[in-house]
């Protein structure tokens, strides 16, 4: 069964305009009838929200965000006994300004990380810890918790988790 046909309508002030798809003749008039004028396309962050431009850094509060992102990560790592050894206990906070100012760098934020860091080289820096399937289901698990938490505008969150979830993969080396 399918739906009702809804017919497809211009945008106000379009008319008269040719489909850029459309072959216009000698007189500028398109040759497919009904053509509907090509648009511009603003991918909005959320239903009615802003246009998704600039970096994510600033379309979601920059700094104060990721250092609620990273904390709320690290509520749900300290109690988890999977991945919690893989993490310095006795620096913890150390642990939390490394993630939240790589994660800031990464996404259009101050150059902090590399200034005081240097490269990420997050593969080398993850390479002395043994990471599995399950280690990284566990850390992505805690890590979705803490972005769902941030109440992003849908854009900006499928943006954001889809660098983590490859990343988290990426990480992963021991299949045993």
């Amino acid at each position: 069964m399918t739906g009702p046909s809804l017919p497809i309508v211009p945008p106000a002030g379009a008319a008269g305009r040719p489909d850029s798809s459309a072959h216009a003749d000698s007189s500028g008039h398109a040759d497919g009838a009904g053509a509907v004028p090509a648009q511009p396309v603003t991918l909005r962050v959320g239903l009615g929200g802003a246009a998704a431009s600039g970096s994510l850094f600033d379309r979601i509060g920059g700094a104060p965000t990721f250092d609620r992102l990273v904390r709320r990560f690290y509520e749900g790592v300290q109690h988890d006994e999977v991945i919690w050894p893989m993490y310095p206990a006795d620096d913890l906070e150390g642990a939390i300004w490394r993630l939240s100012q790589f994660l800031q760098q990464y996404w259009g934020g101050p150059s902090t990380y590399s200034e005081q860091r240097g490269h990420p080289r997050l593969r080398m820096r993850h390479n002395p810890f043994r990471i599995t399937p399950e280690a990284r289901e566990h850390w992505l698990q805690h890590m979705h918790d803490a972005v769902e938490s941030l109440g992003l505008a849908p854009l900006d969150e499928a943006e954001l988790w889809g660098y983590l979830d490859r990343a988290a993969h990426a990480m992963t080396n021991a299949f045993d």
